[in-house]
């Protein structure tokens, strides 16, 4: 499996579900509103965490994608796919409404990417629907989504082996978000050097502790 991220929450995942055959993943593609200018994206599926213009341009991604942008379940060209509710501020969704995480199984591997999490930690009927997890992405630039702090605690909540940090300031994005800088330090990976993708195997995966990526955009 291959995982790029194209800066905000947006990544794309490959994973292989058959010999020469590929699944492709898209999540929250944004407006070049932002400041930001995506990459071509093609997918299979594509994943909606909510409705805002810099994770809902459903028009950037080529490839007639199957769109998914509520919880519940579902399972597309061999990807289980679960969506789980969640609020994007700490008032019950009262300031900037829902959101929607999602647990994703692929290659015999779990991937989380809670979108735009503004809650200070995550309930037991979210953590129990969440489950173990392989590799979570999590906003970490506050202000409209959970900081540093905050998502070190959700980090130990869910304690995936591999976690990457999204959703934070980053050059040309007009948003006035912090930087991962502040999260890093709190998990004890200020050394971090940041890499174009994430290639990783289920057998490659780490037993113990939890392993920080840093992915360029």
């Amino acid at each position: 499996m291959q995982i790029s991220w194209k800066g905000q929450a947006c990544f794309q995942i490959a994973a292989s579900k058959a010999k020469q055959e590929q699944v492709k993943i898209v999540i929250d593609p944004y407006e070049e509103a932002i400041g930001l200018r995506l990459s071509p994206l093609e997918a299979d599926i594509l994943l909606i965490t909510h409705a805002h213009l810099d994770h809902d341009n459903k028009k950037a991604v080529k490839g007639d994608p199957f769109v998914i942008a509520n919880p519940g379940e579902y399972e597309v060209k061999g990807a289980f796919i679960q969506g789980i509710a969640s609020f994007h501020d700490e008032t019950q969704g009262k300031e900037r409404g829902m959101n929607t995480m999602y647990l994703l199984e692929v290659e015999d591997m779990k991937i989380c990417h809670l979108g735009d999490l503004g809650q200070k930690e995550l309930t037991p009927d979210q953590l129990n629907a969440i489950g173990d997890v392989d590799v979570l992405m999590i906003p970490v630039g506050g202000v409209y989504t959970i900081g540093a702090k905050e998502a070190s605690s959700i980090v130990s909540q869910i304690e995936p082996k591999i976690v990457i940090p999204m959703h934070y300031a980053i050059p040309k994005l007009k948003a006035k978000l912090e930087g991962p800088e502040g999260f890093l330090k709190i998990m004890g990976a200020k050394e971090a050097v940041p890499v174009e993708k994430l290639a990783i195997k289920a057998k490659d995966l780490e037993e113990d502790g939890i392993k920080i990526v840093v992915l360029q955009p």
